[in-house]
């Protein structure tokens, strides 16, 4: 899957209803639970026909729709609930970023859902849309994944405390759901960083280099990600201090409140991520000097010590007539002798040093 590039999506016209996501092979499905503290039923592959037959608001029910792809069945829906057009433009737009809105008797949340890719270095990146109404929850869902199995499991065993509590709870499992693969995507990230700093350690190939600025770029689209999520959460907060929502139960608000807190510990930790990344770059770019430093020092004392045998080839190189050591009978052997001590005394000189 691709990574969502905000700034380069594809613009539309605010009541365009055209879905630009990558899954259009998936088709739509519908799943609906009803439920309360004493019963739940379950419609698998529901059908828009029976909304009006299945649907009961004396209690809560809950719809969930995967795939996006058709138009006709979400105006339908849109039309049943009394959901503007430009709502449904937001669900079907994939580009556009992590908001919360309030429309009449309607609350509408937009997230992305992220995930490590499974054979890449690449975020995967699925939009979910929710739709709060008085007795409902819908909540849209680019393809079927098992992001909320935990929750219908909860649902259908009466496990903690869901089929007690309004739908605005239930809304605000699902966030936390959403919520909870950010965590695994930045542990993840976390671990490639480790493995990028031990491969500092061990040399400096230039595609540690590479693989650093892939994270680096992961990073800042997970930051960009969840910076509009922590102020959507805080507009709950809001909400829930001017007391002017009744979607929300006044005992819900304290959730989404935790929500709000997870996401400011997402940015903190995303920060220390960044700053080891940092460290792990400034360290490759280290080891890198040190080899060229090591280098250099090798050139340097080979330099040194070929310095003086060059002149010494270089005076016995000269066309003087008279030097008498040209007619020695052992010139030859003597010089070449004492460039050979020579060289061994400065490779002692040196070791004493310690220059290598």
């Amino acid at each position: 899957m691709r990574k969502i590039k905000y700034k380069k999506g594809r613009k539309l016209q605010h009541i365009t209803l055209e879905y630009t996501g990558t899954h259009k092979e998936h088709e739509t499905e519908m799943q609906l639970f009803v439920y309360d503290d004493a019963d739940v039923i379950e419609y698998d592959k529901f059908s828009i026909q029976a909304l009006n037959t299945c649907i009961d608001y004396s209690k809560n029910n809950w719809l969930n729709v995967h795939g996006l792809n058709d138009i006709g069945l979400l105006k339908t829906i849109g039309t049943h609930f009394k959901v503007d057009d430009f709502l449904l433009a937001d669900i079907l737009n994939t580009t556009k970023r992590t908001k919360l809105q309030e429309q009449q008797d309607i609350l509408f949340f937009n997230i992305k859902s992220l995930l490590p890719s499974e054979y890449s270095d690449n975020i995967s990146v699925e939009q979910l849309s929710f739709i709060l109404k008085d007795g409902i929850l819908i909540s849209f869902q680019e393809k079927r994944s098992d992001f909320f199995t935990h929750i219908r499991e909860r649902l259908r065993t009466h496990a903690g405390i869901v089929r007690t509590k309004k739908v605005d709870y239930l809304l605000y499992l699902l966030l936390d759901a959403v919520i909870e693969n950010f965590y695994i995507t930045i542990e993840d990230e976390e671990d490639k960083i480790e493995e990028l700093i031990n491969l500092t350690k061990k040399g400096a190939d230039p595609v540690i280099l590479e693989k650093i600025e892939n994270h680096r770029d992961n990073f800042n689209f997970l930051k960009r990600s969840i910076v509009p999520l922590r102020d959507s959460l805080y507009y709950l907060k809001t909400i829930k201090d001017d007391d002017t929502n009744s979607l929300i139960q006044k005992d819900t608000f304290n959730f989404f409140i935790r929500l709000h807190q997870k996401s400011l510990e997402l940015l903190e930790q995303i920060e220390s991520d960044m700053s080891s990344l940092e460290s792990a770059s400034n360290f490759y770019f280290s080891e890198q000097s040190r080899k060229m430093n090591e280098i250099m020092k090798t050139l340097t004392i080979i330099s040194a010590i070929f310095i003086p045998l060059t002149f010494i080839v270089g005076v016995y190189g000269m066309n003087f007539d008279y030097m008498p050591e040209l007619r020695a009978k052992n010139g030859y052997f003597i010089v070449m002798g004492s460039m050979i001590l020579l060289v061994i005394a400065l490779i002692i000189y040196f070791k004493k040093r310690r220059w290598f």
